[in-house]
């Protein structure tokens, strides 16, 4: 079953946003709507949509502001996003200014009136241009735990198995060979265990992240993981969403996941 594609419908006018919203449920998506600036950064944070429909919300500016904001931070940068302006006779109260315009790094640009249905073509091409999936390679000794891990990602549309291995040794061969961007770890394997697989991964294999898997939840894997340059840690018995949640950041990067491997540690000192 394949994940449904999330859409961020932000504007202001609730007429338009029920018709839009309607129209793309109507083709499978889930659709998420926020109807201002503080709204819209909130759900992008909390929904992670594929793609954002930026309307028009007042005050005049806080469209643009909000543009901004996607474009500079940190794993929604490349995010595409479709800006509807206002219609011409309201643009001098509600469009965009001149020099937001020079400035926009939008994907698709149209003004109002639209009709909803002319969106879904153009939402789809987007959504097809820019989807880059996260290719991942699953290291784990038990079977059962790399399929239970593969039937979680195979769910997610963001995400591609490219591979399995059942100890560090082929955990690094493989990812020489197949150069996934997100390495899943267990840390008690046979052969090569995670801890010395994950510290020559990070040596010959600087584009790959790896991420720990581990039931052994304590300080001294936490702290031993980060020594070897890993940069996530999740217990086995954690929830799936979390799994998912780490992929992701570490796939971009995100500087505060890297920083939460070991917070109460660094607070012992």
């Amino acid at each position: 079953m394949k994940k449904k594609q999330t859409i961020l419908i932000v504007d202001d006018e609730v007429e338009f946003v029920e018709a839009l919203k309607k129209t793309l449920e109507g083709e499978n998506f889930v659709v998420a709507t926020a109807y201002d600036r503080d709204e819209a950064e909130s759900k992008v944070r909390s929904h992670e949509p594929d793609i954002v429909i930026l309307g028009t919300i007042m005050p005049r500016g806080d469209a643009f502001l909000f543009h901004k904001w996607m474009k500079q931070t940190l794993g929604f940068g490349n995010l595409p996003i479709m800006v509807i302006n206002a219609p011409p006779d309201k643009q001098l109260l509600k469009g965009w200014r001149m020099d937001e315009g020079m400035q926009m790094d939008a994907e698709d640009f149209l003004a109002k009136p639209v009709e909803p249905v002319s969106l879904i073509p153009r939402v789809q091409a987007l959504l097809d241009k820019t989807t880059k999936k996260i290719r991942i390679l699953i290291v784990d000794d038990h079977a059962v735990v790399r399929d239970g891990i593969r039937s979680v990602l195979a769910l997610q549309r963001d995400m591609q198995v490219i591979g399995e291995a059942v100890n560090g040794k082929e955990a690094l061969d493989k990812t020489i060979d197949l150069m996934p961007d997100v390495v899943v770890m267990d840390i008690v394997m046979p052969v090569m265990n995670g801890l010395d697989a994950a510290r020559e991964i990070c040596k010959q294999c600087k584009s790959a992240k790896v991420l720990m898997l581990t039931q052994y939840d304590d300080e001294e894997n936490v702290l031993a993981s980060r020594q070897v340059g890993a940069v996530g840690f999740i217990p086995k018995a954690a929830a799936s969403s979390r799994l998912l949640t780490g992929i992701r950041s570490v796939a971009r990067g995100d500087q505060s996941w890297i920083e939460s491997l070991q917070p109460h540690l660094e607070g012992e000192g």
